[in-house]
């Protein structure tokens, strides 16, 4: 086990930086331990209009690494690693990663979410091969082409209006009678002549032998069949939050999430909760960044003063 640290954020994302970021700043001696990927899914998001204080839209990849210049320059230290499990001992907590075990006083778990996947026939053979879950990253390679958008929300309306600048037709198709996006996504999605928008539309298969080379649908009211010659499927049907290495550790809400109390405290003394991981959470970057201020801010106030509330408490805010 390596010297004990007093912060232990697991994740790399706005939330686990920000932490990071707000920890140091107090005096606490700061370990980042990044998971797979240092900036989480930020990365593949060609356009970030929701950072407050930023008119102009920012490249996802280059958010996260910012922060984490700060969090450098504040004092942080970093660990390439994933976090495999965690437990209490005598004198806080025990994180065993991939790279070994680490001492810490108190932990912020902000290891965000990944893309939930369809589950369809086709979609993981071909991943690579057309399937994609990056616009900024694939769609250039589709030039001249039709590509289909798998989903509604937030994500899948960004990535459209990405994919429209490099694709010649962005197909959506959309499960339910509406978007469910921010309206801002949304009105410009409707108004891009490259797009367009299928409604009340289930996708069953992606089909190709060595390439994407066509989506098969079924209408959601009326179950209709349909084959659409496409080269490609980007999928956007929500997250999930990457709380596996939790399992017996703390409980989970039926989304798989973290509860905390307002202070962001979870139900295991020392352990809060910042970001998509935790239950409530806005799914925002910029609300995933108040969440690693707010996290740090608590940790800090637990590490002076001892004091945390009973899981009853969190349980009973949160409904459970």
């Amino acid at each position: 086990m390596v010297d004990q640290v007093d912060v232990l954020v697991a994740g790399s994302g706005v939330a686990g930086l920000s932490a990071a970021v707000f920890a140091s700043r107090h005096g606490r001696r700061t370990l980042v331990v990044t998971g797979e990927t240092l900036g989480g899914h930020l990365l593949s998001v060609g356009s970030v209009e929701d950072f407050i204080g930023f008119p102009k839209p920012l490249p996802g990849y280059d958010v996260c690494p910012a922060i984490q210049e700060q969090a450098s320059a504040a004092g942080a230290e970093f660990l390439p690693a994933s976090v495999l499990r965690m437990e209490c001992t005598a004198d806080g907590l025990r994180v065993e990663t991939d790279q070994g075990d680490v001492a810490a006083r108190s932990v912020i778990l902000a290891s965000g979410s990944h893309l939930r996947s369809l589950g369809i026939p086709g979609e993981s053979r071909l991943r690579g091969k057309g399937v994609s879950d990056c616009a900024s990253c694939d769609g250039p390679l589709f030039r001249g082409k039709t590509a289909a958008v798998v989903g509604d929300g937030d994500s899948a309306l960004q990535e459209s209006l990405e994919l429209a600048q490099h694709v010649e037709r962005v197909i959506l198709l959309a499960r339910g009678a509406s978007l469910s996006g921010q309206q801002s996504y949304a009105q410009r999605v409707l108004e891009n002549p490259r797009i367009e928008v299928r409604y009340d539309t289930i996708v069953d298969e992606i089909v190709g032998n060595d390439a994407v080379e066509a989506v098969r649908l079924r209408g959601a009211r009326d179950g209709a069949p349909a084959l659409l010659d496409v080269s490609a499927a980007f999928v956007f049907v929500g997250l999930e939050p990457r709380t596996s290495y939790l399992d017996g550790f703390l409980e989970l809400d039926d989304d798989g999430k973290v509860p905390t109390d307002d202070r962001l405290r979870t139900g295991v003394r020392g352990v809060l909760a910042a970001g998509d991981i935790r239950s409530g959470s806005a799914g925002q970057a910029a609300s995933a960044a108040g969440d690693g201020v707010s996290a740090a801010v608590a940790a800090d106030r637990f590490l002076r003063d001892g004091q945390w509330p009973s899981p009853f408490q969190i349980w009973r805010r949160d409904g459970a």
